[in-house]
């Protein structure tokens, strides 16, 4: 930015990417300050907040979006219909798997519940990203300047926190409009043992499918307590898939080059006093692709860990129902096609943070769990989650039948005969002609 006149202070980004931002900046807002001015203004509009987002711009925004089609609260009723399908549903895992009853509490759910009692793990997911979006604003300056520069920083970092909780905010109003259950896109959104589903995005799932709605509730129930279970007995898994995300995270870098780029090209279309029409500065490319061996370990972990999940959850539903229930096979394999498709709010939070909510291989992965089963049998298979080293790959993936293709029903051990077999499968000391088992 050139300075104005009167303007003694030199620009302290000059030199860097951020020079020509503020440069278009100050030629589009004229005045003493040019770009200067268009950041106080944003901050002016700013409440403080705690933490690297403002998730009270972010809530409003997703109670807004909830509430462009009706929401309802749920009725007694509704609560009775989920924890009776809930009960039934735990009552036929039994018969599936041997990971016992995960279950504590049932609830029906109005979308602005869903998004009052997702949010806590959200945060956990989410402030990962938006911090390191604020801290690596100056990564681009040299060291003599980040003194002077710092109180820009702090303002472009509101206004960058801000922004990110627009899209957040968006993004969680428009993912509460489509998700079913507190488990529906695989990540433990809920409490512990809480198995809720949202009633009227059920209703609106139902619709069209020519199916009652008591199976429509019944098949999300049971899909919902095999999730309970799993997340339940494994009890490394929860922190293996958000570890994963805030793994991503950590290594994010801003992408000043495009953000540059892309002010110049968007900025006469810019409202200074209206956040939302600023959005479009941080949509798509706001980070480089990940770089690093970590990150693609990390993301790679996430997407395995997630068709993992789902494809145990499909197996075992499918298990569970196949003598109980016939519309079940057409229920499977609507939500198979509503998983793949994706909707707006998954595309959302992928450009925002580069990483699919939703599994992209979870056929592959139900048919590895079904055909270790097949094999095996249910303690087989549900033994594979033992230990996170245990788990199939993306190479299993590819071949999904051919995983511990050679495994045969597990002969019945003594207690010390299975730990010394599983210490040896973990450490990959098999000797020739050794099988593992369980």
């Amino acid at each position: 930015m050139t300075n104005e006149p009167g303007d003694d202070q030199p620009n302290p980004f000059k030199g860097t990417p951020f020079e020509q931002i503020f440069g278009a900046l100050g030629g589009a807002f004229p005045g003493p300050g040019g770009g200067m001015a268009f950041f106080q203004q944003i901050q002016s509009l700013m409440e403080p907040y705690d933490g690297p987002l403002n998730w009270k711009v972010a809530n409003d925004l997703a109670r807004q979006a909830i509430s462009q089609e009706p929401d309802p609260a749920p009725t007694p009723r509704d609560q009775d219909q989920v924890a009776d399908a809930a009960r039934l549903a735990d009552h036929w895992l039994d018969t599936a798997t041997g990971f016992p009853s995960g279950l504590s509490t049932t609830a029906a759910w109005s979308r602005e519940q869903w998004l009052l009692e997702t949010q806590p793990v959200w945060k956990v997911l989410i402030e990962p990203v938006a911090a390191r979006s604020v801290t690596s604003l100056g990564s681009g300056l040299p060291e003599e300047m980040k003194a002077a520069a710092g109180p820009l920083i702090g303002i472009i970092g509101q206004a960058v926190g801000a922004m990110l909780a627009t899209q957040v905010g968006q993004g969680l109003g428009a993912l509460a409009g489509e998700v079913l259950t507190a488990s529906d896109i695989g990540l433990p959104l809920g409490a512990r043992g809480k198995a809720a589903l949202v009633m009227s995005n059920v209703r609106a799932f139902a619709e069209g499918l020519d199916i009652s709605e008591d199976d429509v509730v019944l098949y999300l129930a049971l899909r919902e307590t095999a999730h309970q279970r799993l997340f339940a007995h494994v009890p490394w898994l929860r922190e293996h898939l958000i570890g994963a995300v805030t793994d991503y995270a950590r290594g994010l870098e801003i992408n000043a080059q495009q953000i540059q780029d892309r002010v110049q090209e968007q900025l006469q279309g810019i409202d200074p006093t209206n956040l939302e029409s600023m959005q479009g500065l941080l949509e798509g490319g706001l980070f480089d692709p990940p770089q690093t061996a970590a990150q693609t370990a990390a993301l790679s972990r996430l997407e395995i860990a997630l068709a993992l999940v789902e494809g145990w959850v499909d197996e075992v539903v499918g298990q569970a129902t196949e003598e109980r229930m016939p519309a079940a096979a057409k229920l499977r394999e609507a939500v198979r096609r509503r998983r793949a498709a994706g909707g707006p709010a998954e595309q959302t939070f992928a450009a925002l943070v580069g990483l699919e909510l939703r599994p992209r291989r979870l056929r592959d992965a139900s048919t590895l769990w079904g055909g270790l089963r097949a094999r095996s049998g249910a303690e087989a298979r549900d033994g594979v989650w033992m230990h996170p080293d245990l788990l199939p790959t993306a190479s299993d993936l590819d071949d999904p039948l051919s995983f511990r293709a050679d495994a045969t029903a597990p002969e019945d051990l003594s207690e010390d005969e299975f730990d010394a077999e599983l210490r040896k499968l973990l450490s990959g000391d098999d000797s020739p002609g050794d099988t593992p088992e369980e």
